[in-house]
């Protein structure tokens, strides 16, 4: 009982501060989410609170409220974990295919081919790898560069 008396301690006066922060996108979602109803039959009676907590506590990710509350931007949310995760595949095929031309040709061919960027997502600015082995001129040239990479010595 001590609990439910505290000031803010949630139940109604925390909806209501969750109304006066995020209550456009919660305006948006209602009808969106819960067909033939509107926010605004809070206001004459006609939903309860609980009803209100009830729906809150079942919204989906996607729902604007909950980008709201995130505070992502539409950009951010467009990439899902599935997106992430199909970007970092594409990157990975990318950079293998690279390296197996660049170990498989001619040096004198792809000794210009550069390395393919990856795909740019949002919140991420790529920064110029330190790592980037050089093939160039006879074969096995850059053992020295890989031995450094991971930390060894060079056999040559």
């Amino acid at each position: 009982m001590a609990e439910a008396q505290r000031p803010g301690a949630g139940g109604i006066a925390g909806l209501l501060r969750f109304l006066t922060e995020y209550g456009e996108a919660l305006e948006w979602d209602v009808p969106h989410y819960w067909p033939g109803r509107s926010l605004l039959e809070l206001y004459d009676g006609r939903m309860s609170w609980r009803e209100l907590r009830v729906f809150l506590k079942g919204l989906p990710l996607d729902s604007l409220t909950a980008r709201a509350v995130r505070g992502s931007t539409p950009e951010e949310e467009q990439w899902t974990l599935d997106r992430q995760l199909a970007a970092s595949m594409v990157d990975a095929i990318r950079e293998n295919t690279f390296a197996t031309v660049k170990i498989g040709g001619d040096p004198k061919k792809t000794r210009r081919l550069k390395p393919p960027d990856p795909i740019p997502r949002p919140g991420v600015t790529p920064a110029p790898s330190k790592n980037v082995i050089r093939f160039a001129g006879r074969h096995g040239s850059g053992a020295a560069q890989l031995a450094t990479v991971f930390g060894g010595a060079s056999r040559q």
